[in-house]
């Protein structure tokens, strides 16, 4: 099966082609430039590279969210678009299950902790049960006192990453003691090829769409939205 994924949920750019599972090509950029700048000329550097048309696609995956709101937007454009142009199935792949497939094999609980700002996160508990990918909580917005409330109730060791973990670490380590472990920098970012990889076990599952049907879960409102929420609200108590 061949699958190209695309992750865009974060501050880095990610693609990647698969076949059989295989990680074929990926290609991963952390920059200042936005991703309507960096993902098509990513891909199409990619395609030319290893060779492939993407006709020869059998879907597409791309990590739904939760995450930056026009970074998200930006990926489901170009995924929308492809799967419609190609008439292919897409395969959404939450963005915090992918950052936790990153540690496949992983001992304990993985959490996944993407900053969401005002002390959220976006976050998730899974583990590996004998080589079996587990979701003990599906990703969800909460804060990130709630997260350590929770995963205080679990004997297990606590891995964390994302980009959320410079952000909070102080803490985590404060409160969760020699539970808390930390995976290193350069596997705390997404990267397409996990999104890849988990894409072909969803698709033999059945999670998959239309390009039609496929549609970004932000799990909470934007920042433009809450200002304008809260400016309404404000001036209707000072009608």
């Amino acid at each position: 099966m061949k699958i190209l994924a695309l992750d865009s949920s974060g501050l880095v750019a990610s693609a990647a082609y698969l076949v059989d599972g295989v990680m074929v090509a990926e290609y991963t950029v952390n920059d200042k430039l936005t991703h309507s700048q960096t993902l098509l000329p990513m891909l199409d550097v990619m395609r030319k590279q290893v060779g492939f048309e993407l006709t020869e696609l059998d879907a597409v995956a791309a990590a739904m969210g939760p995450g930056s709101f026009t970074g998200l937007r930006i990926g489901a454009a170009t995924v929308k678009g492809l799967g419609l142009a190609l008439d292919k199935p897409v395969i959404p792949v939450p963005s915090v299950d992918g950052l936790a497939f990153q540690l496949y094999g992983a001992q304990g609980i993985i959490c996944p902790i993407m900053d969401a700002r005002r002390n959220q996160v976006y976050t998730g508990f899974y583990r590996f049960e004998r080589g079996q990918f587990k979701v003990i909580k599906e990703q969800c917005a909460q804060s990130m006192q709630d997260t350590l409330d929770q995963l205080a109730d679990f004997e297990d060791t606590v891995i964390f990453l994302g980009d959320g973990v410079p952000v909070h670490r102080k803490t985590i380590s404060e409160q969760l003691g020699e539970k808390a472990f930390f995976a290193p920098e350069f596997a705390g970012r997404q990267r397409a090829g996990a999104v890849g990889a988990l894409a072909g076990i969803y698709y033999q599952q059945g999670k998959f769409v239309t390009a039609d049907d496929f549609e970004p879960e932000y799990l909470r409102k934007s920042q433009a939205e809450r200002e304008r929420e809260e400016r309404l609200k404000h001036e209707e108590t000072n009608i």
